[in-house]
């Protein structure tokens, strides 16, 4: 199915002259046309004030519990990133190299995460321990479970003029259950067809007591989810999953292979040892010892013979969630009530960002770099020279030898044991005084993550074991050696906000055609987070964890909103709030309408004002460190080529790290945004809607490495120390360069430039009975086009990114593409319901235009451009891997009602095993050397899902 969104106006107009079905979103919030329920007043996300008319001046997209569970996913992450307003920088299980290693977030019109409010039952929830990019501040929506969800409404516009920061792309107010009658369990399990993945879930829900009758109501749900994880050894059948590129005209870069990218020397599947002053380099067989000639020799080795499959790695992590959600609300009197909600949402899962650490160190180690309290310490557990003595006993090659393997016994990936505990005890009062409607709420919530590390390696202590005897590098060495050699340890951050909300409503008086309300309330909320770097990474002793930061948040506000009808048909809203931060004052407002002159048609528009705050990660006690794009060393390897004679071809193509520094005079970034739309209602049973919308974000936070023109790394640079020097021939020499090798450059976040989008959404649905009591169909379409998205950078550059990967700087350079959509088509018939959804993303350049990259088809390509990928490196890369195809995913799910009490549901996703598009650019998965892009084709990569489950109530 292909969706032409920038015909979609002249598309509703045939749709207006035919009567044919359209479709509209599967979370639409229309009322059955053919049998509508008496309208009730509600309170819908980005207003304060109720209302019996759901079509509001916002846009709001809204998914009822029925859609969720029709939906055939089993996470709430999952659900939400097929949203069709998700974009660039949404963050997803896959992504593998993510700082916020573990979690999932949400990045509305391609705005990043930290963009995106997300808010529990209209409140808001401490972020995430571990910050997108070592920046972002977000919501893990994964920890949320399917079965204590009410509603999902995804506000898409800004809304900082009634919730504050961060809600400049718009808000996703998660609801929560308020009440329960009965006994609801439910089990299903499900497997994928290629390998790995197994899911299995099991959910309770319980609840006594009626509001009306017994003057209160009490319930607990409880859900446990296991996901099995899926390895890049599960899928590289797949070219996407396989690293091998010969036949694609790029590079043999599978693990252990030995190439002209790596000297032809790299660690194998048994370690070996080299003699780099031997003649004839790397093409003499007598210059090699393989220390276990069983599983590798020197033939086999140059073939390729010796490769190792990556059985670790993962493309899915091993997930398992706990969930348990307990509510109670009380009739005090006739008009007060007092809820309160307690909740401990658990998701532990087991990642690794396919970095290769257990590998031995072949010529010398620089150390590593540690980042504690803003002072960066290099070269700590720095070995000098990490040769084998001709001494040595297992050495048998007359001279001083590298030793190129994998450490035997260790992890040999860096893995991190992720337990995240997010717990939230929230009380809510709500009734009416004096004429008021009145509500007052509370919360105390916080975020726990405990993290495990494995696969970390102490060099010092490895290397003091080879010289003094003590280690076997073949394996069978003590568990107190291997202990020593890769220590296990962990580390617990934590994120606190705690906050108090009071809003207040009525009509003033009768103005025009309707009655002039009110709204207006008081905020305030404190955020802590102690997320310190692990012990054994502060002080240097293996390589870098996760970002540490410390600090914390006040802020109080005071907001107002006012409806009124001052003509037949006409809404007028406006609001404003105002923020006070420790270090800055900040006032939004924002002015909205609604006209509709008749029940077929209706035209609205909003203009708002937004902000967001500089968090404990840009102003606080914090730091990272981190890459964002391939160089060669200005002075090893000035011309780029590891081959030319004199250069360092280690220097060639490095990723050199920064240490990201805080600026606690930052300003907040500012938006300004402004939607227009109409709404039609043209025939029963069909409602659509379509806006545009156009953002603008000034003053953005960005690191100066990479944004700033006039910023100048000024790298530090190790010892002078011996390397292999290139001899022009594809062999090398151990020389002494004339400067040490690039450590790191220091760079701080810094107030610059800023971006703006824009685009249409469209949001169409019909509903009908069918003829002779076949049942009823309900189509469902929600699309989203980008017709803009630029980058402005210093000195008035800017850069068109729609269409592209770009851009990279953030969450994987996970592209911008310009079209996605959501359609679904349901039939339902007495016990019956069928649900089918197309999930549709356009395809896009791999150019980033940001980088300055113009051309993809030269040597070196986009794929080294962006990032430092190696599939083409040195080579042409062949045109096709330009663009990233588009990419369309099918799901069926379908439920019959056994009995009353007693429903089966089956479900399969990616129902015609679409693969995912080739993705050379994004960096998402570059450390598993898998070429697609994780947040937009993830369920490309799981391939066909299964699922049966049965749920039963009583």
């Amino acid at each position: 199915m292909t969706f032409k969104l920038k015909s979609m106006p002249l598309a509703i107009s045939c749709v207006l002259a035919s009567g044919a079905l359209l479709a509209a979103p599967a979370m639409a919030q229309t009322q059955d046309a053919v049998s509508a329920p008496t309208p009730q007043r509600v309170v819908v996300t980005g207003s304060l004030i109720s209302r019996t008319d759901t079509e509001t001046p916002t846009p709001v997209q809204v998914l009822t519990a029925a859609d969720i569970q029709k939906s055939g996913k089993t996470s709430v992450a999952e659900l939400l990133n097929d949203l069709a307003a998700n974009g660039q920088g949404t963050l997803g299980t896959g992504f593998s190299g993510a700082f916020a290693n573990g979690a999932s977030g949400i990045s509305l019109r391609g705005l990043t995460v930290g963009a995106t409010l997300v808010l529990v039952d209209g409140h808001r929830l401490a972020p995430y321990p571990l910050s997108d990019d070592a920046q972002r501040a977000f919501v893990d929506v994964s920890s949320i479970p399917f079965d204590a969800i009410d509603s999902i409404e995804v506000l898409k516009s800004g809304a900082s003029s009634l919730y504050g920061s961060d809600a400049i792309a718009g808000v996703v107010n998660i609801k929560l259950k308020k009440n329960l009658n009965g006994t609801r369990l439910a089990a299903e399990s499900g497997n994928t067809q290629h390998g790995g993945g197994k899911t299995h879930r099991a959910s309770i829900s319980t609840g006594i007591g009626d509001l009306d009758n017994d003057g209160y109501n009490a319930f607990v749900t409880a859900e446990w989810r296991r996901q099995g994880s899926i390895k890049v050894s599960d899928r590289d059948q797949f070219d996407w999953a396989n690293a091998d590129w010969r036949s694609r005209g790029g590079n043999n870069i599978r693990l252990g292979v030995p190439n002209g990218l790596n000297s032809r020397l790299t660690a194998t599947n048994s370690p070996f040892l080299y003699n780099p002053a031997g003649t004839g380099g790397t093409s003499n067989p007598a210059n090699f010892q393989f220390l276990d000639p069983t599983k590798c020799n020197y033939n086999l080795y140059m073939s390729g013979g010796c490769a190792i499959r990556d059985t670790v790695t993962n493309i899915q992590p091993q997930t398992e969630n706990i969930n348990l959600l307990v509510g109670m609300t009380k009739k005090l009197n006739q008009d007060w009530e007092l809820a309160f909600k307690g909740s401990m949402f658990q998701r532990n899962s087991i990642n690794n960002r396919g970095s290769y650490l257990s590998a031995y160190s072949p010529t010398t180690f620089g150390g590593n770099n540690s980042l504690s309290n803003g002072v960066v310490t290099s070269g700590n557990s720095r070995v000098p020279s990490t040769l084998i003595p001709a001494t040595a006993t297992f050495n048998q090659l007359g001279a001083p030898a590298r030793l190129y393997g994998f450490i035997p016994g260790t992890d040999p990936f860096a893995t991190q044991d992720n337990t995240a505990t997010t717990t939230r005890f929230a009380l809510d009062l709500h009734g009416s005084a004096y004429g008021w409607d009145i509500n007052v709420a509370g919360g105390i919530t916080k975020v726990k993550t405990d993290i495990d590390y494995s696969g970390y390696i102490d060099r010092a202590a490895l290397y003091n074991a080879i010289f003094n005897g003590t280690w076997n590098p073949v394996g069978g060495n003590s568990p107190a050696l291997l202990a020593t050699v890769s220590p296990h340890f962990s580390n617990t951050l934590e994120s606190k906000l705690n906050y108090f909300d009071a809003v207040g409503s009525r009509e003033l008086m009768q103005l025009g055609a309707g009655p002039l309300a009110l709204a207006a309330g008081l905020h305030y909320h404190k955020r802590t987070q102690n997320s310190p770097a692990a012990s054994l990474t502060a002080n240097g002793q293996v390589a870098q964890t996760t970002a540490f930061v410390i600090g914390d948040e006040t802020n109080t506000a005071a907001f107002a909103e006012l409806q009124a009808t001052p003509i037949k048909n006409l809404e007028l809203h406006a609001s404003g709030r105002y923020d006070h931060y420790k270090n800055f004052n900040k006032f939004t407002p924002a002015a909205s309408f609604k006209w509709a002159p008749s029940n077929m048609f209706g035209v609205r528009g909003t203009y708002a004002k937004g902000f967001r705050a500089p968090n404990p990660a840009e102003v606080g006690n914090a730091g990272s460190f981190f890459t964002f794009n391939g160089i060669d060393d200005p002075v090893l390897c000035a011309n780029g080529n590891p081959n030319t004679k004199g250069n360092v071809p280690t220097a060639c193509g490095l990723n050199p790290p920064y240490v990201q520094l805080t600026t606690p005079s930052l300003s907040p970034e500012k938006s300004t945004s402004y939607t227009l739309g109409v709404i039609l209602e043209p025939v029963r049973g069909l409602n659509a809607t379509l806006d545009y919308y156009n953002i603008k974000v000034t003053n953005q936070i960005v690191s100066a490495a990479g944004n700033d023109p006039s910023y100048v790394p000024a790298f530090v640079r190790g010892p002078i120390t011996p390397l292999d020097i290139a001899n022009g021939d594809g062999t090398t020499t151990v020389g002494t360069p004339a400067l040490g090798p690039i450590i790191y450059a220091t760079s701080p976040y810094v107030n610059l430039g800023g971006t703006k989008t824009s685009g249409i959404e469209a949001d169409i649905g019909y509903r009908w009975r069918l003829p002779s009591d076949l049942g009823t169909l309900k189509a469902n379409l929600s699309a989203a086009h980008t017709f803009s998205y630029i980058t402005e950078a210093a000195g008035g550059v800017s850069y068109q990114l729609a269409g592209t990967q770009g851009p990279s700087a953030i969450s994987g350079a996970t592209g911008s593409p310009k079209d996605r959509a959501q359609f679904s088509l349901a039939w339902s018939r007495g016990p019956v319901d069928v649900n089918t959804t197309v999930n549709y993303t356009s395809d896009f350049s791999t150019i980033d235009p940001s980088l300055g990259v113009t051309d993809c088809s030269g040597p070196g390509g986009t794929s080294f451009n962006v990032g430092g990928r190696a599939y083409f490196r040195n080579l042409p890369q062949p045109e096709y891997y330009c663009h990233v195809a588009s990419f369309t995913s099918v799901n069926l799910n379908l439920q019959y009602r056994l009995s009353q009490n007693l429903t089966l549901k089956g479900s399969i996703l990616n129902l015609f095993d679409r693969q995912p598009p080739a993705d050379v650019a994004t960096y998402g998965n570059s450390g598993a050397q898998t070429s697609y892009n994780a947040s937009l084709h993830q369920a490309g990569a799981i391939g066909r899902f299964f699922s049966l489950g049965l749920a039963y109530t009583f």
